[in-house]
């Protein structure tokens, strides 16, 4: 079969075509949530689920394209209930059951849906031999994937059948996968938009796609015990996911033989991980990519090789996809030359219609070019250096943390709804290049006499929060003042916050 033809409105073909030459060949393998038995699900039955589950949205919702949730962990329904929802012309929302419930009603009331999905759900669901997958138009949206929002409240970003399509068709020219004979590892939770790289590939090349759980990852024999009976070839994971697993000093080729490359995004590369990595696999590639959620998934790629790293300094992000633009804009809108710093701009198919239901967000952001094609304005600067790309930064309070993208006003507008507080500031605590995690200075209303006092209002507050955010984006400390350090334009010093965060305490509480 030829794996560059149509992957994303053509995967359906691609599915039954799976499913009738390798029915019993595993498509999803993972943990089974809650224990320690694996789980496996085929292609034969991965078709046949889908289709229950498309059968069932036609019988309960309005052929109206309005999105549906699908909401659990790494269970195999999960991709039934992605593929079932998109061939009965609804796009999917796909949410972590760790999410807090008063996030995912925010999602849901933001996206007017009508119906949610759940592995229980669909395992209930019986047999349907006569529902249909039916392949999406190209301007339909394919699933939905809702990110932090700056006034508090998440927004979707909608990615079209188009969109996915310039995404695999890219990456299944780049990379030489070898039909039905590879192995993906998932990382990802399926609400990062990370899992979309990992879980499409392995279905366009009749792979398997491996799982790891929560409970694994915060396991480390689990979790290795896990890498050892999955037999990868293809690694999709944010980098700091790959330097918890370096620690470990047996991680390379020789626990991991089968191992050809590693696929990273989410965050930034450090070059001791790349070096580290190519160290201990001589024979495997190390790819980095970049891409905000809005661009799907990931727009430029590099190979990093010794000679990239030998000069030291960050690595580049790489080169944009073929049929996509990225240049730069200075502050004052202009388009940047040399190796000026700018705004990266990304143009092309790959560029999302806009955020769900936002008409003034999407406007503040994307637009469209002369040529009529879709623009998205980053809000990161770049740098053009000998060819490549090199990214420099946020221009805004948003940060990446473990992959996750946070808007810092996010957490910092659920703490305000908090009754027991009256100011904060989130910062994050950045250390080589990349941040390690977020600190919170909080002025309540009423100052702990105490520090054991301290210590309790801080550790409710924590857990007041956590009732509203996903356990990603919660401040690993909270630190309770009298008031926030100003600058000289009467703003929180949030440089002197980071600083002092970082130094492991705050400014001394009354």
């Amino acid at each position: 079969m030829n794996l560059g033809s149509s992957p994303a409105t053509g995967l359906f073909v691609r599915l039954r075509a799976w499913a009738e030459q390798f029915p019993d060949r595993p498509a999803h393998v993972a943990a089974s949530v809650g224990t320690t038995a694996t789980v496996r699900l085929t292609y034969r039955e991965l078709l046949a689920r889908a289709g229950a589950v498309a059968g069932y949205l036609r019988r309960q919702l309005p052929d109206d394209g309005s999105p549906v949730i699908v909401l659990g962990h790494k269970e195999p329904e999960m991709l039934a209930g992605f593929l079932g929802a998109v061939g009965s012309g609804h796009p999917y929302i796909p949410l972590d059951d760790s999410l807090p419930a008063q996030r995912v009603a925010s999602v849901a009331a933001a996206a007017n849906t009508a119906l949610t999905l759940t592995p229980e759900l669909i395992a209930s669901l019986p047999p349907d031999p006569d529902a249909e997958l039916t392949s999406p138009r190209p301007a339909a949206p394919f699933y939905i994937i809702f990110t932090s929002g700056s006034t508090g409240e998440p927004k979707g970003v909608v990615i079209t059948a188009e969109c996915l399509d310039a995404f695999l068709d890219w990456m299944l020219g780049e990379h030489a996968f070898v039909a039905g004979a590879e192995t993906f590892l998932n990382q990802a939770p399926f609400s990062f938009d990370l899992s979309v790289m990992d879980l499409y590939l392995s279905i366009a090349t009749g792979g398997t796609l491996y799982s790891v759980t929560r409970r694994e990852i915060g396991d480390f024999k689990q979790l290795f015990r896990a890498l050892d009976e999955a037999r990868l070839t293809a690694w999709v994971s944010t980098p700091s996911f790959a330097q918890l697993c370096l620690a470990e000093r047996s991680f390379g080729a020789g626990r991991l033989p089968e191992m050809r490359r590693f696929l990273f995004c989410g965050e930034t590369l450090l070059p001791d991980t790349a070096k580290r990595l190519l160290d201990r696999f001589p024979d495997g590639e190390v790819w980095n990519t970049y891409g905000p959620t809005e661009a799907t998934v990931a727009t430029t790629s590099v190979r990093i090789t010794p000679a990239l790293l030998a000069p030291g300094g960050p690595l580049p992000i790489g080169r944009p996809r073929p049929g996509t633009r990225m240049y730069l804009r200075d502050d004052y809108g202009s388009v940047s030359s040399g190796g000026e710093r700018g705004e990266m701009i990304i143009a092309g198919p790959n560029v999302s219609p806009g955020y769900l239901g936002r008409p003034d967000l999407t406007d503040a952001v994307f637009f469209e070019e002369d040529d009529g094609c879709r623009a998205y304005r980053t809000g990161d600067w770049g740098r053009w250096r000998d060819g490549l790309l090199y990214f420099e930064g946020r221009q805004d309070g948003q940060i990446k943390l473990h992959g996750y993208r946070i808007e810092l006003a996010d957490i910092e507008e659920n703490l305000l709804a908090l009754d027991a507080v009256r100011d904060c500031a989130v910062v994050p605590v950045t250390r080589h290049g990349a941040v390690q995690f977020l600190a919170a200075f909080v002025v309540p209303v009423q100052i702990p006499g105490t520090d054991a006092a301290h210590t309790e209002a801080a550790d409710q507050l924590r857990a007041e929060l956590a009732a509203r955010l996903p356990v990603y984006m919660l401040p690993r400390k909270i630190y309770l003042q009298s008031l926030l350090p100003m600058t000289a334009n009467g703003k929180a010093d949030r440089r002197l916050l980071s600083e002092l965060a970082a130094n492991g305490g705050a400014a001394p509480h009354p």
